[in-house]
């Protein structure tokens, strides 16, 4: 099991890829245009107040992490469109073997099931080419978008952190969500949740 970096992720029009430098106008239009949409489920610092990375500083940053194995950072694309973002992050091997995701998607392709298709995919090299066992996801319980997602690709509800992460300028609840690797059924092409949720979901999931 090897990390690899750069890399990329397809199913169909979905990619799932690295930051660019010429995704920037692109991208910021992209935080711009959500930025309302987004408000509610962005984290926040709590010393100094809502502060996002700059693209410059975001982009290093996310490379950075992700040349130490340290974190998958993506951009969620859509038939070559910026849509969203889902990151992995923190990795951790040894006796954990784990990794947290988070995830965000614009306006435009929410409930179209991308947000579904873009985890499951990377939930599927997290385990079949790295080698983790556990993968986390956190949601706000107010968050009934993000709670669907889960619910498809049949994480485990594990209970409730109190204020556990600084998101819209105060300390929220979150429900925590788990899947390990024995719960998926990998085959030889290292597809188990896509598989799942194409079959599932058939209608949310083109294969071509």
């Amino acid at each position: 099991m090897v990390h690899v970096w750069p890399l990329a992720l397809h199913d169909g029009e979905l990619t799932l890829r690295p930051l660019r430098r010429r995704d920037r106008a692109a991208f910021e239009r992209l935080r711009e245009r959500n930025a309302r949409w987004l408000r509610p489920w962005d984290a926040t610092d709590p010393e100094h107040g809502p502060r996002p990375m700059d693209f410059r500083t975001l982009r290093r940053w996310s490379q950075e992490q992700a040349r130490l194995g340290l974190a998958l950072p993506l951009v969620i694309t859509v038939q070559g469109r910026l849509a969203g973002q889902i990151t992995a992050g923190p990795i951790q091997y040894g006796a954990l073997r784990s990794a947290v995701l988070g995830y965000w998607i614009g306006q435009d392709e929410a409930g179209r099931g991308v947000v579904p298709r873009a985890v499951a995919l990377l939930i599927d090299h997290l385990f079949a080419e790295l080698g983790l066992h556990r993968i986390e996801v956190t949601v706000r319980p107010e968050n009934a978008a993000s709670l669907r997602v889960v619910e498809k690709l049949h994480l485990r509800p594990e209970g409730a952190r109190r204020s556990a992460i600084h998101v819209d300028g105060a300390w929220r609840d979150h429900l925590v969500f788990a899947l390990t690797a024995e719960e998926v059924a990998t085959g030889d092409d290292g597809r188990g949740v896509l598989r799942r949720l194409r079959r599932e979901f058939p209608a949310d999931t083109p294969t071509t």
